[in-house]
């Protein structure tokens, strides 16, 4: 059955029911054109094999673009109001979809998985982030759930140049790194601030990220821990060459230069030159990884390792 989706004039009259008004706070900029989240849904490749987490709901007009895909949606929305008010909406517009979706009401920083008491992993986030939490949302979320193979976002525009930069361009820095760890990245296209209700002051891009199939680095979170820490390093002083950004952490005199020669990495180059594959080879090939473990009687040398989901 086919679900009705919103537009402008719903948007409107269901705030005016719940007397409510957007919060900058929480980011809130509700799009209300139903060819926008169309869009995004199409682009996002889910269908209704997929599992998908979808921040910030808000009024249910992506939620509802989701659900008509055939995905099962688990919805985490921090406002109280739009929580108990989202189910409501869904069953109003699909009649008998509503038993796909699940609300939690909970900061997306926070959720881990277990403590929701999710039936299944999500296999993709699909998200109209707010625009002052969006990347540490999609770290925090491709850390948390590995099942996630797609992240599509629409985010502020200055954003989606930054996630999707490639390395020596203006807009290249920790977050374009970062978000290289788990996969390749896209942009989408942009979307004008006329679609929101409120209308913000900037136009808004989308942002695709796959992450890889099988990864090329490894993938344990002390790992990946060590890495972000090397990304933060060079790009704490953006102007510094590598030689002198790393100098601290890899010691006096010439060890800097020496370890950057190691991973095949000029020591002349700046932080914003490097790419995801530098700073993993810097890492791996710097001594310090895998970390030693000490020595102790009765030691069978075997590891045990749990992940959630």
């Amino acid at each position: 059955m086919t679900i009705r989706l919103l537009g402008r004039t719903e948007i409107r009259h269901l705030a005016k029911e719940l007397d409510f008004r957007p919060r900058k706070a929480f980011g809130q900029n509700f799009v209300h054109d139903a060819n926008t989240v169309r869009r995004i849904v199409s682009a996002s490749g889910v269908n209704r094999h997929d599992h998908v987490l979808e921040v910030g709901p808000g009024l249910g007009s992506l939620t509802l673009a989701l659900l008509d895909r055939g995905a099962k949606v688990t919805a985490v929305e921090i406002d109280p109001v739009l929580f108990h008010q989202l189910p409501k909406t869904v069953a109003d517009h699909s009649h008998s979809e509503v038993h796909r979706l699940n609300v939690i009401n909970k900061d997306v920083l926070t959720v881990t998985g277990e403590e929701e008491g999710l039936e299944e992993p999500p296999t993709a986030v699909v998200a109209n982030l707010p625009y002052n939490i969006a990347v540490p949302a999609i770290l925090h979320l491709l850390a948390t759930f590995p099942t996630v193979r797609t992240v599509m976002v629409m985010v502020q525009a200055e954003v989606a140049e930054r996630l999707a930069a490639e390395p020596g361009g203006k807009d290249y820095g920790v977050p374009s790194a970062k978000v290289r760890f788990y996969g390749k990245v896209r942009r989408h296209g942009m979307v004008s601030p006329t679609v929101f209700w409120p209308i913000p002051r900037v136009y808004s891009g989308l942002v695709r990220l796959d992450r890889y199939e099988e990864s090329p680095w490894p993938v344990e979170a002390g790992f990946r821990d060590q890495v972000f820490e090397l990304i933060d390093i060079a790009f704490a002083q953006r102007r510094k060459t590598s030689r002198n950004a790393f100098a601290e952490w890899a010691g006096s005199g010439n060890e800097s230069a020496e370890r950057l020669l190691s991973a095949s990495i000029d020591p002349s180059r700046r932080g914003e030159t490097l790419s995801i594959a530098d700073f993993v080879r810097l890492l791996q090939r710097s001594g310090t990884w895998p970390p030693q473990a000490p020595e102790t009687a009765g030691d069978s040398g075997d590891d045990e390792h749990v992940h959630a989901f």
